[in-house]
């Protein structure tokens, strides 16, 4: 009886040792796992005006940018990053998902979501919120910044907002802060990571 209860404690200690030996992902962007108590999901439009949640990419890394189509540089910028990256995963690539967020709904219509977002790569999606109030609650649920700044005139305004993206696991759970300007292939380790 003590030797089976000594094998067992030993076996306990055992599978307890190999756990704390897994290798921890390296990630090169900020790893937010576990202590992000927000970003848990989102309902939005896709070009087609189906509703869309986190759980239809279960199985794929997500990667989620908020913008706008007629931003300047940071967003073509970012969208190139990532079909770069994308190209550096080879067939890896299927296995993630880009989505794109405008937090411009009101210029960036679901006709020029569908032309914009698939002309970086055609499996990248363009998505929207359904209305003011759809906006403020995912930008607040994914801690997004974003103001209106007039131009010259009513229809030249310029969207500020936050340049960075984030990355959930193929289990849907929110894993990674990526800054902006990395570099595709910062972005590609990091997604592969996600992958393993």
């Amino acid at each position: 009886m003590k030797f089976t209860h000594l094998r067992s404690s030993l076996i306990t200690v055992l599978f307890l040792a190999l756990a704390a030996c897994s290798p921890k992902p390296e990630f090169k962007n900020i790893d937010i796992t576990g202590g992000a108590a927000f970003g848990k999901d989102f309902s939005l439009l896709d070009p087609e005006g189906k509703v869309r949640t986190l759980a239809d990419f279960k199985g794929k890394v997500v990667v989620m940018f908020f913008g706008y189509t007629q931003c300047p540089d940071v967003c073509p910028t970012t969208l190139t990053e990532m079909q770069q990256a994308m190209t550096l995963l080879g067939p890896q690539s299927d296995k993630v998902q880009v989505l794109f967020v405008t937090v411009d709904p009101v210029r960036d219509t679901a006709a020029i979501l569908k032309q914009y977002v698939p002309a970086f790569d055609s499996r990248f999606l363009g998505l929207r919120p359904a209305d003011e109030a759809a906006l403020e609650k995912v930008t607040k649920d994914f801690k997004i910044y974003y103001k209106k700044v007039p131009g010259s005139s009513p229809g030249s305004y310029t969207m500020d907002h936050t340049a960075g993206s984030y990355a959930f696991d193929p289990e849907g759970h929110l894993r990674l802060y990526i800054k902006h300007a990395q570099g595709p292939e910062t972005l590609a380790h990091d997604l592969k990571e996600l992958l393993k």
